[in-house]
């Protein structure tokens, strides 16, 4: 089977932006529960510089991440961006001194976390932003009314949602453009019904609907919850191809639906060259029809 290398992101508006087909995320280049600096700074900010060198244009962020530890390290490794480069943010959720994560979604913690993202950065428009539903986050409608707000003022491109129901992508459609949604998906996790992420916001809820309306899925943790299962489908096809497990993993997002973007994050460049070549292994129909 073929597989698209490339994907459309706001493809119905003004200003559509086309990225490679395999992204980065960059949450695993923090510290010890994703909070302080990576433990090894030289090889994170490495990562960092090959993504563009191999390809990739598509990078996934949050101000939450750290705190703020993967926004440095971006700009430090890339800036001044290439044109062609897509950095992707999240705003939402904050973390305590603790290292516990909470909602940070009324209007005002909104732009406090936009702002601190552009400053960051290092830039005065943000491509593309996802508001992220938390644990026990409330008033949903509110929070895409400031993203639309911060839309209008120039200070986003893009707005974009992670972590939502179906319930609450049809709301936010209804209110605006909405560019993509990032939610947990990956082989060995589907939905995320009984899980500590809230009842059905996987991406099998949500896949049908970003297909019809042409918004690209982005998955997260599709390795994180997949590669503890030891799946041995994943294993048969991984041997027939000569591929690790993690790479038939992606192959697979790759190939389930021309509309899901991957970002596979890590903190090795070992694992990090590893998981690109997973863009080049080509699924049979005979192997989807096992990974069903």
């Amino acid at each position: 089977m073929s597989i698209q290398k490339s994907i459309v992101i706001a493809g119905k508006s003004n200003h559509p932006l086309t990225v490679n087909r395999l992204g980065y995320g960059t949450m695993r280049l923090t510290g010890e529960g994703i909070y302080g600096e990576p433990k090894n700074r030289p090889e994170a900010l490495e990562i960092v510089r090959q993504t563009t060198k191999h390809g990739i244009n598509f990078l996934d962020t949050a101000d939450y991440y750290g705190e703020d530890v993967t926004n440095r390290l971006i700009a430090e490794a890339l800036y001044p961006y290439p044109s062609s480069l897509v950095i992707c943010t999240k705003v939402g959720g904050a973390r305590k001194p603790d290292k516990s994560w909470i909602p940070y979604n009324t209007p005002e913690n909104l732009r406090s976390s936009i702002e601190k993202n552009l400053s960051t950065l290092r830039i005065e428009q943000i491509t593309l932003v996802h508001c992220r539903v938390m644990p026990g986050a409330t008033n949903f409608e509110q929070s895409m009314e400031a993203m639309f707000k911060l839309q209008e003022e120039g200070k986003i491109l893009h707005v974009g949602v992670s972590n939502v129901s179906r319930d609450e992508l049809e709301k936010a459609m209804s209110m605006g453009e909405i560019a993509t949604v990032e939610n947990m998906y990956g082989h060995a996790q589907r939905t995320t019904s009984n899980s500590v992420y809230g009842e059905n916001r996987g991406g099998e809820e949500v896949l049908d609907l970003c297909e019809k309306n042409e918004i690209p899925l982005i998955p997260y943790f599709s390795l994180f919850t997949s590669m503890p299962k030891q799946d041995d489908r994943i294993a048969e096809i991984a041997q027939k191809h000569n591929a690790t497990a993690a790479q038939i993993n992606l192959a697979w997002l790759l190939h389930r639906s021309p509309c899901i973007l991957p970002i596979p994050g890590t903190s090795s460049l070992k694992h990090f060259d590893e998981n690109l070549k997973a863009a080049d292994v080509k699924l049979t129909e005979e192997d989807m029809d096992l990974l069903k």
